[in-house]
């Protein structure tokens, strides 16, 4: 039997009666095995989820509503207990489908600006739980665009124009104008804002613009062959109006600087930590030149003319042990096995004298206590899962150099 669908003529009705046609046990959830049972009417005010839109909740008696599905003619509602056949009460959750009406509403006419002003065509949409999103196709839509987009979206908000229901067949909606045409027989339905776009849908929508309330345009990301740009509407438009606020005040209090000066204040602080970086990059590897020319002054080579260098440190990062390990190794037969304690890095460094090989060394030191890592012949660099590790490493690789010839 088809369920009449209560919602396709006011979206603003929250409670119904109805008859209950049938209920049978269904699967939730394949990995949860929830108990649920599937609960057909023979009308509903529920709406289930498709062409982006996610379904209703609320419930039914004393039954709350899981999961509403589109099964062609019927609507199936999933509930958490069985109920009786008969006539049942139903009420849906008001403040999820009033939200869900403010983003599908904004996204209409979001998209109806996107193509008709800048030939942005929307193929896809996705209303989520926090952000909802369209897919728009063409060439990247400028910051420019996007706030074009918006401004001119607000003004049909605060224009407060009717948003209403239309019925009539493809070619009738084609003969006037609809902004993306469908292939679908009989009688289908449109959602109409006035002077602005003309749609069909089956989804739930406001009855006029202003109660879209607000409509900010958040981010826009490249995906695949199309760009997405990430939107909010109505409550959730406020939520993240406020929050950006809260942010920027946050931001500028550290920079003791006001608000609407806090982009500045920003700009000088990166070019002033990336200067600072560039410096301290320059005294640390002066520093290890130095530490390094030191090293090899008061270790003079062993046996075989090999000199070994094993140690661990504290305190520096893994640039600094690389170019550490880089300076030492370019003396003739020195070979140096360095990790830091700290975190974990470890470098295996050779002169090509030596005539071994790092990157071995490196695999099998980390097969034995655990990580990752890899490099060349003469310069291989990786991270102890364990910090604690990095003696045992030390011990490990000596071991395994000591049948190699080198002297140790």
């Amino acid at each position: 039997m088809t369920t009449r669908r209560l919602y396709y003529d006011d979206s603003f009705e929250r409670d119904f009666e109805a008859q209950l046609l049938s209920c049978e046990p269904v699967m939730v959830d394949s990995h949860l095995m929830v108990p649920a049972w599937g609960v057909v009417l023979d009308r509903t005010l529920f709406y289930p989820t498709s062409g982006g839109q996610p379904h209703d909740l609320g419930c039914l008696a004393a039954a709350k509503v899981l999961d509403v599905r589109d099964e062609g003619d019927e609507i199936i509602h999933v509930l958490d207990r069985p109920l009786e056949l008969g006539p049942i009460n139903g009420y849906i959750d008001w403040d999820r489908r009033f939200d869900h009406m403010q983003q599908h509403t904004g996204q209409h006419l979001l998209s109806a600006i996107f193509q008709e002003r800048f030939g942005l065509p929307t193929v896809s949409f996705h209303l989520g739980s926090e952000i909802s999103t369209i897919d728009l196709r063409g060439p990247e839509p400028s910051d420019a665009i996007r706030e074009g987009a918006e401004r001119a979206v607000s003004r049909v908000i605060f224009e407060d124009r009717p948003v209403t229901v239309r019925y009539g067949t493809a070619e009738q909606f084609a003969q006037i104008g609809v902004r993306k045409e469908v292939d679908r027989g009989g009688i289908l339905r449109a959602i109409e804002i006035e002077g602005a776009d003309l749609q069909p849908c089956g989804g739930t929508h406001v009855k006029r613009t202003g109660q879209i309330g607000l409509l900010l345009v958040r981010r826009c990301t490249k995906i695949r062959q199309d760009w997405r740009v990430e939107f909010v509407c109505g409550q959730r438009a406020e939520r993240a109006a406020s929050a950006d606020f809260q942010l920027l005040r946050q931001v500028a209090l550290r920079l003791q600087c006001a608000p609407e000066a806090a982009a500045a204040a920003v700009e000088r602080a990166v070019a002033e930590r990336d200067a600072n970086f560039k410096r301290l990059r320059t005294i640390s590897d002066q520093l290890a030149e130095a530490e390094a020319a030191l090293v090899l002054l008061t270790n003079p080579p062993g046996p075989g003319g090999v000199r070994l260098l094993a140690r661990t440190f504290k305190g520096v990062d893994a640039e600094y042990l690389g170019h550490f390990a880089a300076r030492l190794t370019r003396e003739e037969k020195t070979v140096a096995l360095l990790v830091s304690r700290d975190d974990g890095h470890v470098v295996f460094a050779q002169h090509p004298s030596i005539g071994k090989d790092m990157n071995t060394l490196l695999r099998q030191v980390l097969e034995k206590m655990g990580g990752k890592g890899g490099g060349t012949r003469d310069f291989a660099r990786g991270r102890l899962n364990d910090t604690a590790q990095a003696e045992s490493a030390l011990s490990a690789a000596r071991t395994l150099l000591q049948p190699a010839g080198t002297g140790v």
